[in-house]
């Protein structure tokens, strides 16, 4: 597989990876609905909306296209927020995951997760010309022990590093699943030194819990005041 794809593998062993979840989906895993009743009855219907659309659980009973049932987790701490990164993917997909399938992304340090935060975030605020917004995401910790295929110092690969680009990264992605890989450790983009995983297998994703919770404010300006809370 790697000859293959001429990308080598790393055994890794890596702990206290960090991934940002705003803090709603960290704090209310059955649903986020769940504020909103007021009272067992009123629950019960909000859970059956939700339920009817919502992409974990119809992963959880066979229903999803980009993933099987049996390749999701079940009974371990935050297993609902496991899944959720594998079934809940962006239309558009992101950088090593098509719009069908998702990916566990977590960086090697916070700073790195934050700047990652930052820039989508942005990004967003600067498409609609208005910076002002508080958000507030918590960390999620946790660690890895697989052979993941490693981009780093890889220059053959460098478009998959395209800063305005998913494109080339896509296409390695779903060759690389195709063939069998536990995912792929590559620079940050948006951080000079830092150093990111998408994890393709839910299993892999071990001893999760919570690190710190963060607000990040925006105030007329692209560059967000950050402070733990």
């Amino acid at each position: 597989m790697a000859g293959q794809l001429l990308l080598p593998i790393t055994q890794l062993r890596q702990f206290d990876t960090c991934r940002l979840l705003p803090s709603r989906f960290a704090d209310v895993e059955d649903s986020v609905l769940a504020p909103l009743a007021a009272d067992d009855a009123e629950l019960q219907d909000l859970f059956d909306l939700d339920n009817a659309t919502n992409a974990r659980l119809l992963a959880q009973n066979g229903g999803a296209a980009g993933i099987g049932v049996d390749e999701l987790v079940f009974g371990v701490p935050h297993f609902r927020i496991i899944n959720a990164a594998f079934t809940y993917a962006r239309p558009e997909g992101s950088r090593f995951n098509d719009g069908e399938r998702g990916a566990w992304y977590c960086a090697f340090d916070a700073p790195t997760a934050l700047a990652e935060i930052v820039f989508h975030k942005t990004v967003e605020y600067a498409e609609i010309g208005r910076y002002d917004d508080s958000v507030t995401y918590q960390l999620m910790l946790a660690d890895f022990t697989a052979p993941f295929h490693d981009l780093r110092g890889q220059e053959r690969y460098r478009d998959c590093l395209d800063a305005g680009s998913y494109v080339h990264a896509q296409r390695l992605a779903a060759r690389l699943l195709e063939a069998g890989s536990m995912g792929v450790i590559f620079p940050s983009v948006r951080r000079a030194g830092g150093t990111n995983l998408a994890c393709f297998r839910p299993a892999l994703v071990g001893n999760v819990r919570k690190g710190d919770a963060y607000r990040l404010s925006w105030s007329g300006t692209p560059e967000p005041r950050i402070e733990i809370i």
